[in-house]
């Protein structure tokens, strides 16, 4: 029967889509490589692997073994981070998925974490709220910063973090005032530089803006708030950005920054995982970091 290396070789696979690369990875050869993931078919009684002259992808009955690879292998780390504990000192690596608004807020979790736990590291990825869903559920993610209101969301677990309120970001030339507030409906008749539409955060805006009955139309679109900012910089644009952010990027000084209002609208952004028991302890310290931060 098939062992935790054998998970550890597809899951090699999964990560490179290249045979001699997660060979390398996993310290074998190719032809080591290839015929273990063989013998492993053989022992399923399935293909695992669409081959040509090249890695084309797994079958739907690799995918089915590559879902649960991923939970064994993490589970197996789990474990050794319990007994780690048990003597002391944790040790373990944590991928953490983030929306693009909440990346400020999660980047002052890793040096928390290191004070705690010199052992324990950090990757922190900037995603979309649907591939945080889909890494959680492909075990590709440890957990994720979204938004809580997202309906696809089914059965994983969340903990609330801080709700996250919306501010409008503009040259002073086109400032309708330079202080104070600004409603929805004023903002929508701006030349705005908005997130794209696959991005949570824009669809929130869009639906904010529909309750009202403004249609805006965008100038320009960008999957970072970055690219928006410069346009606030060089006088070309205004844009809508949440109110932690604002706080925490650069702004251009001169820049006018209204809070937006009727409605004064709020969404909550929150810790989402998957439902494990138990929790390895590497997940439970960055949950407590996260969440006195967030107090």
């Amino acid at each position: 029967m098939a062992d935790l290396r054998d998970m550890e070789l597809i899951a090699a696979l999964a990560r490179h889509k290249h045979f001699a690369r997660a060979a390398e990875e996993c310290g074998i050869s190719q032809p080591a490589f290839s015929a273990r993931i063989r013998n492993f078919e053989t022992t399923l009684g399935v293909p695992m692997v669409k081959r040509g002259n090249r890695f084309l992808g797994f079958t739907p009955e690799g995918e089915i073994v590559l879902k649960w690879a991923r939970r064994m292998i993490l589970d197996a780390d789990g474990m050794r981070q319990e007994v780690q504990s048990a003597k002391g000192a944790l040790v373990g690596r944590l991928s953490i998925g983030a929306v693009p608004t909440a990346l400020t807020f999660a980047a002052g979790v890793p040096a928390q974490i290191h004070k705690q736990h010199p052992g324990l590291a950090m990757r922190l990825l900037s995603m979309s709220s649907s591939d945080i869903i889909r890494g959680i559920e492909d075990f590709t993610l440890d957990a994720g910063i979204t938004y809580l209101d997202d309906r696809t969301l089914g059965s994983l677990k969340t903990v609330p973090l801080y709700d996250e309120q919306y501010v409008l970001l503009v040259p002073p030339a086109l400032a309708p005032r330079q202080s104070g507030t600004v409603t929805w409906r004023e903002a929508a008749d701006l030349p705005l530089c908005l997130l794209t539409s696959n991005m949570r955060n824009r669809q929130i805006v869009d639906e904010i803006f529909a309750s009202v009955g403004a249609s805006p139309k965008p100038i320009m679109e960008t999957n970072a708030f970055v690219a928006a900012l410069t346009q606030v910089a060089r006088g070309a644009l205004a844009t809508i950005a949440p109110e932690l952010l604002a706080d925490t990027l650069p702004i251009a000084e001169g820049s006018v920054r209204l809070r937006l209002v009727e409605p004064q609208a709020t969404r909550s952004i929150g810790l989402v995982m998957a439902d494990r028991d138990p929790q390895p302890p590497a997940f439970k310290a960055f949950s407590d970091v996260i969440q006195k931060i967030a107090r």
